[in-house]
């Protein structure tokens, strides 16, 4: 059974970094690729970064280009997500995805408030 399990959310003020991980099971994650994307209440999901099987290749939105980095541990099954400079704006359910079937996660909230 495909799993994803994401953590890491929470509240920080604006300015403010997180990092969240995604622990993945039940496939050969090292040859997946992988996004995470996210969803603002009242929004549409939205794509957030990309990354390929090995990690050699990585895209980002433009709203989080500069400030986000998607990277991965192919051993330890586990995608990261490192935000810095967060903005209210980048408030939402955060979920790491399969890109091949698009099989998500419950998801981890972040919230940006001062």
């Amino acid at each position: 059974e495909v799993q994803l399990v994401e953590s890491g959310g929470g509240l920080v003020q604006p300015g403010g970094s997180l990092r969240l991980s995604c622990a993945a099971s039940g496939f050969t994650f090292s040859m997946s690729a992988m996004r995470w994307v996210r969803q603002a209440p009242g929004k549409a999901l939205e794509r957030v970064s990309t990354i390929n099987s090995d990690g050699g290749a990585t895209s980002y939105a433009d709203s989080v280009k500069g400030r986000f980095t998607i990277s991965r541990d192919n051993p330890k099954n586990t995608l990261y997500l490192q935000m810095n400079s967060l903005k209210p704006e980048d408030t939402a359910v955060y979920y790491c995805e399969r890109v091949s079937d698009r099989t998500r996660g419950q998801g981890t909230q972040v919230t940006v408030s001062s």
